[in-house]
């Protein structure tokens, strides 16, 4: 049966530089393209946190080396990103979709996303953006950039940025009119172009949105029957990482909010995840999210692996 399917592609799909994210991208998008091989609708959002960082820091040494050069916003990096990366997928996906003797096509939509001036993510950063880095590192670049540091899972020291909530996407309506013309769309990359609204002037927002909360507004918006959240693990997990460990198949809305109560996410990994899951399953019923492999969403949609959130 036809659905109209919201993918949020996790890191894991897209690499950690450009030399992985184009070797990447064609493995990723044969799982899209399966999906689109079925006769779903597939609308395409991802990730940016490795990106954007790199962006932002060959920015600053480019001000650093030539003074004359102003500073670029960081929204202004989450746009480069959002156009490199779009470039990447969309033309591997074209091609594989060709190579199917599937001729459909296959654009990026450059999206912002609007955010609340006094959400109180400003205050209290928590997005990891840019490469691991040593704990002696992650103090130089506290010291001579004024970044905040924090180490993160065990895997070394990373930026952290402010990450509010999405309001609303701006470009919805071109977005609408190109999946109902037909369309694989890729929108919405790295969470969107942060932006506060001051009268008909979109002003950039120094942030970046968490991905998965973005996407899962655009699926919303999209009025999509399933949200997709790919990410490095098979299923959701519950004492994750100790001897007990449990695997989850299919939990209700009530059931995933007193996991999350309980702490048996990380906020800085499947917390969000699963917040956004279940943000989607409850916006209206018959609505559905699934987190999961790369590699395994198409047995996901059809019930038979991953983690499901339901109503």
């Amino acid at each position: 049966m036809k659905k109209r399917i919201v993918i949020a592609l996790g890191g894991n799909a897209l690499g950690n530089n450009l030399t992985e994210q184009m070797t990447s991208v064609k493995k990723t998008v044969k799982v899209i393209a399966d999906l689109i091989e079925q006769g779903h609708e597939v609308i395409i959002s991802h990730g940016n946190g490795p990106q954007v960082g790199m962006i932002q820091l060959a920015m600053s040494e480019l001000v650093r080396s030539n003074p004359q050069y102003p500073v670029i916003p960081l929204s202004v990096c989450v746009a480069m990103s959002q156009s490199y990366i779009g470039y990447d997928l969309q033309n591997a996906l074209r091609e594989e979709l060709l190579d199917r003797g599937m001729n459909k096509p296959v654009a990026s939509v450059i999206t912002q996303v609007e955010v609340d001036p006094e959400d109180p993510a400003f205050l209290n950063p928590t997005k990891p953006i840019g490469s691991f880095v040593s704990e002696e590192e992650a103090r130089r670049l506290e010291r001579e950039k004024g970044y905040r540091m924090i180490e993160d899972a065990g895997r070394g020291y990373r930026r952290v940025v402010a990450s509010p909530k999405p309001k609303s996407i701006v470009e919805i309506e071109t977005i609408q009119a190109l999946v109902e013309a037909g369309q694989v769309v890729i929108a919405g990359g790295g969470g969107g172009i942060p932006v506060l609204c001051e009268n008909h002037h979109l002003k950039g927002a120094s942030a970046v949105i968490d991905k998965d909360f973005a996407t899962e507004k655009l699926a919303e918006l999209l009025n999509a029957d399933y949200l997709v959240i790919l990410t490095a693990v098979e299923h959701v997990a519950v004492r994750f990482g100790k001897p007990d460990q449990k695997d989850l198949d299919c939990l209700t809305v009530k059931e995933a909010k007193q996991y999350c109560a309980d702490g048996e996410f990380a906020p800085g990994s499947m917390l969000p995840k699963v917040q956004a899951a279940i943000q989607f399953a409850s916006s209206a019923p018959g609505r559905n999210a699934l987190i999961t492999l790369l590699e395994k969403a198409k047995e996901g949609i059809e019930g038979r692996t991953g983690t499901r959130i339901v109503s």
